[in-house]
């Protein structure tokens, strides 16, 4: 099983993604409010995953991008706020 996460963004907007033998199995939405923050907006997961912890895997690149670009998480999707609840280590970039 070859498993990627990976990210998609413009401007705007984005995803966060994970493929599995190149079909996307999950997807994470958000979108750029102004400059120093993102607010995911929906997580999705395919059929037949659940349990498989990819919702987490791409709360962790979304907490990843933040750091990277130095801004904030607004997680207004039920799951990711979920995650963010559970995980002190994420506060970071509330």
């Amino acid at each position: 099983m070859n498993e990627v996460t990976g990210i998609e963004y413009d401007d705007k907007k984005g995803y966060i993604y994970i493929k599995v033998n190149d079909k996307i199995e999950a997807k994470m939405t958000f979108v750029f409010a102004g400059d120093s923050k993102i607010i995911i907006d929906h997580t999705e997961v395919n059929p037949g995953n659940n349990g498989k912890g990819f919702g987490k895997k791409m709360v962790e690149k979304a907490v990843e991008f933040a750091r990277e670009k130095g801004i904030t998480i607004l997680p207004l999707c039920p799951f990711a706020k979920s995650v963010f609840d559970k995980t002190p280590e994420f506060k970071d970039v509330l």
